[in-house]
């Protein structure tokens, strides 16, 4: 028996190793849009898309930090009214006039949902619509919960304009106050980064691709190239979805003067990521220590419902790689502090070191995302019971798609499965 759990410990270790040294450094927090100001050289005209359903507690802050950009360029809000119940656009017109734009925000009532899209990509798609007529360079896609900083678009649009970038999207600062969201919050951004490590999604000769929904800036040039918002409109992770679409389009017709000619700015030719480097989409992805999202998560029972409404679309509703993760997340992180609770009752101290390292090295892991969100340093040792909570969940929202409550948001639910 000792052999067996030794031998599933060495596994458990070489995984860790592995993940460590070449997953592309996933577990570090250094991709972040504030780390470097830049300069605007040019203004492209930018239009923010706002998909809003019952949003009328968070509407106000969310809006007036829209509007309230520093960014120097013609700047228009869209926030399409999703067929709201709670007064969500009188809120917000309300906001509008409070801060003196109302020239700058335009509601539009969201028509009925029809057959084959997800409320909020119909939303969106609604929007775009409207914004179009403004002959946007850049569209923000962004959410109705999320409190921008002041300087978060103009600092998306540098980085989009420097280095020539079609998307460019940053996962916000969650709300991180309660106890199971300090708990909780933070893993969810770590096991995003180990699903998609960022610098491989920056890396434009690496195909993986990933985008966080509450703050994409996409060049318009880039979403018509891949055929617009229906393209993905069954998507339910739909920011990945975007990603990838953007990512594996192939760029044509702009090698030697970079962007459309149509458009109202080019990139300069003499930047290091000029567009001839490569031919396919490129996007970035990063961590934002400025822009938050306002949504609470105070309960175990909010945070599994978020987490249970897509973990089994991420698996593309495989019952194989559901497998997968019901083994293998036991034997990633459940396996090394079982080691040394039974290396310790045996007296087998090959067994009870192996897995103190092996729980080390996944605290190490951790650590940085616990840092980032400024949390206890403690908690990095908790990650093994955090891995079984989010495989818990995991299962759930499986059981939830084969029972017919799969996707459930905003009082809809999804049974379709997602393309993407």
């Amino acid at each position: 028996m000792g052999v067996i759990v030794l031998g599933l410990m060495l596994l458990s270790l070489t995984i860790w190793l592995g993940l460590l040294c070449f997953r592309g450094q996933f577990w570090r927090t250094d991709q972040q849009l504030e780390v470097t100001e830049t300069q605007l050289k040019s203004l492209p005209v930018v239009c923010a898309v706002v998909p809003a359903r019952n949003e009328a507690d968070l509407i106000s802050t969310s809006l007036r930090s829209l509007l309230l950009q520093d960014y120097p360029g013609s700047f228009n809000v869209f926030l399409v009214d999703d067929r709201s119940t709670d007064r969500t656009a009188n809120f917000a017109e309300g906001v509008a006039h409070a801060v003196g734009k109302p020239q700058q925000l335009h509601i539009i009532t969201g028509e009925t949902l029809p057959p084959g899209w997800s409320g909020k990509l119909w939303a969106v798609e609604q929007g775009i619509n409207s914004a179009s007529l403004f002959a946007p360079d850049y569209y923000l896609l962004t959410d109705a919960d999320i409190e921008h900083d002041p300087g978060n678009l103009r600092r998306l649009v540098a980085k989009a304009v420097q280095e020539d970038l079609d998307m460019v999207s940053v996962m916000v600062r969650l709300r991180c106050e309660s106890f199971w969201e300090k708990l909780l919050i933070p893993a969810f951004v770590f096991f995003f980064q180990k699903l998609y490590p960022f610098r491989w999604v920056n890396n434009p000769n690496n195909p993986t691709a990933a985008a966080a929904g509450g703050s994409i800036l996409i060049a318009r040039e880039a979403l018509e190239r891949i055929g617009g918002i229906q393209v993905i409109r069954q998507a339910l992770i739909d920011d990945c979805a975007l990603a990838c679409a953007v990512k594996s389009s192939e760029r044509v017709g702009d090698w030697e003067s970079g962007r459309d000619s149509n458009s109202s700015f080019s990139s300069s030719p003499s930047s290091p990521s000029s567009p001839s480097s490569s031919p396919t989409g490129r996007i970035w992805l990063g961590l934002s220590t400025l822009t938050y999202s306002l949504r609470p998560y105070d309960s175990l029972a909010t945070i599994w419902d978020m987490v249970a409404r897509s973990a089994y679309t991420q698996l593309n509703y495989s019952p194989l790689l559901l497998l997968g993760t019901l083994v293998g997340m036991p034997l990633i992180y459940l396996v090394p502090p079982v080691c040394v609770i039974l290396g310790a009752v045996w007296s087998n101290w090959a067994i009870a070191l192996t897995g103190i390292l092996g729980w080390l090295l996944m605290a190490f892991a951790y650590y940085p995302t616990i840092r980032f969100y400024k949390c206890s340093p403690w908690l990095a040792f908790s990650l093994p019971a955090i891995a079984f909570l989010y495989t818990l969940m995991t299962l759930d929202s499986a059981l939830r798609h084969w029972q017919g409550r799969g996707g459930a948001w905003k009082g809809r639910v999804y049974h379709s499965p997602d393309n993407f």
